[in-house]
């Protein structure tokens, strides 16, 4: 069965949190939606709750930290549809917030398997569907975390959030994505960040124990707006839901 009308979407780490809230807002807009989730359970839990409220979508066991998870994930896709509109990788991991004197190469390796390698695979499988679409987006979920810009502020509370892993990963993500912008024009290669960088604002999720100033509705603007682009779009912006982010 091939999806030749609707807009395709796959959204890794859709079972909770902003990826959810993305996957419910375009399967609102009549998108076909992918759900990513590592914990098929959940997924599936998260599946039927999008359906039950009328979203074409189709639960894709997903573990971005696994070369054959990935590659089940295409297989499975492909069942469905013979190109992919949109790919937002926003599965993440926080890490431990361990200081740096006492970070190891462990630690780092652990977050930056999801947070960069996982982006990276998921990516370089999913690319024969996305280049066969008209208008392909790639939308990465960082955060202002990872922005020289942010943490090298005084007044933006994350720089003082003495840590290795998860900015780093982010800064990471982020020149990954403008290298993949750079080599792919045909492709739009964006970043969101769900927080709102001039206001010292973040989403409220499970990764800061819902401690965040914004709704999860608001901290998917970003996602949303950079997976609507038109074919016109940027590619290889950075942006919050206000707008433009310092690298």
């Amino acid at each position: 069965m091939t999806n030749t009308e609707q807009t395709t979407v796959l959204i890794t780490g859709a079972n909770k949190g902003l990826g959810l809230e993305a996957a419910r807002r375009l399967g609102e807009q009549g998108w076909t939606v992918f759900l990513g989730s590592r914990d098929a359970a959940r997924g599936q839990a998260a599946a039927d709750e999008l359906a039950a409220e009328g979203v074409n979508v189709v639960m894709v066991p997903l573990d971005v930290t696994s070369e054959e998870s990935v590659s089940d994930a295409v297989r499975l896709v492909r069942e469905h549809t013979d190109r992919l509109d949109v790919l937002i990788n926003n599965a993440g991991a926080p890490g431990n917030i361990v200081a740096p004197a006492d970070a190891t190469a462990d630690e780092i390796h652990s977050v930056y398997d999801t947070n960069v390698y996982g982006p990276i695979r998921v990516t370089h499988a999913f690319l024969p569907l996305l280049q066969v679409a008209d208008n392909p987006r790639v939308v990465m979920v960082s955060s202002g975390g990872g922005s020289f810009a942010v943490v090298t502020d005084p007044e933006q509370p994350v720089s003082k959030m003495h840590e290795l892993a998860y900015s780093s990963s982010k800064a990471a993500l982020n020149m990954i994505t403008v290298r993949y912008a750079q080599a792919l024009p045909k492709i739009k290669f964006n970043v969101a960040t769900p927080g709102e960088v001039a206001n010292r604002k973040f989403a409220a999720t499970d990764m800061n124990n819902h401690t965040g100033q914004l709704t999860v509705t608001e901290g998917t603007d970003s996602i949303l707006e950079l997976a609507t682009i038109d074919a016109d779009g940027p590619t290889g912006i950075f942006i919050d839901r206000l707008g433009p982010v310092g690298w």
